[in-house]
C-alpha cells in the first residue's frame, strides 16, 4: 500500500485453510496492501506446478491476481530480511505485552503479521516484533477468525 509515502504488506505464517487465505487477500486489496507473503505451509494462489488453488479464488474473488505475493519457506528468516528493510513489524496476536489495536500507528513501511487459526503466532515469532497488537475480546470466545481479525486490525490500523 501506498498510503503517502508508506508501504504496507502482510505475512501469514502458517494459515491452514485456503479458504481464509483468500479472505485476507480479498480484505488486503480492499486496504491497498501491496504484498502478501505465504510462509510454512500457508497455501499459495497457485501451487508449485501453478494450479490455481480453487478455494483461494473462490474467496478472493480475483485479489489475488492484483496483489503480488510470494511464498517463501522461513517466516523467521523473512522476518529479519523486513527489520533489515526498516519494516516496523506489528503482530496481530493475544499476549500479555499486548497494546489495544486502535492504538498502533503506521510506520513508513509496516509489516502486520497474523498467525495461525489455532496456534496463533508462536512465541519466537512475537519475540521478531516490534509490537503485538490485540483485538479486545468481550465475549465467551477468546479470537477471531485469521480472516476477521485481518480486516478488523487493517481497517482500523490503516484508517480506512
Amino acid at each position: 500500500m501506498e498510503k503517502g509515502d508508506k508501504e504496507i504488506i502482510v505475512v501469514l505464517p502458517d494459515i491452514r485453510s485456503s479458504l481464509n487465505v483468500g479472505s485476507i487477500f480479498r480484505t488486503a486489496d480492499a486496504c491497498g496492501i501491496s504484498k502478501i507473503y505465504l510462509t510454512g505451509y500457508t497455501p499459495a494462489p497457485l501451487d508449485k506446478f501453478g494450479r490455481v488453488d480453487k478455494q483461494i479464488a473462490k474467496t478472493a474473488l480475483g485479489a489475488e491476481k492484483n496483489i503480488a505475493w510470494e511464498k517463501i519457506e522461513g517466516v523467521s528468516k523473512l522476518l529479519t530480511k523486513l527489520k533489515k528493510d526498516n519494516f516496523f513489524i506489528v503482530a496481530v496476536e493475544q499476549a500479555e505485552n499486548s497494546v489495544d489495536y486502535k492504538k498502533i500507528k503506521l510506520e513508513n513501511k509496516t509489516a502486520f503479521i497474523f498467525g495461525n487459526e489455532v496456534d496463533g503466532l508462536p512465541k519466537s515469532i512475537l519475540k521478531k516484533c516490534d509490537i503485538i497488537a490485540e483485538i479486545p475480546m468481550v465475549g465467551d470466545k477468546e479470537s477471531l477468525n485469521v480472516s476477521v481479525s485481518a480486516g478488523v486490525a487493517l481497517f482500523r490500523i490503516l484508517n480506512i
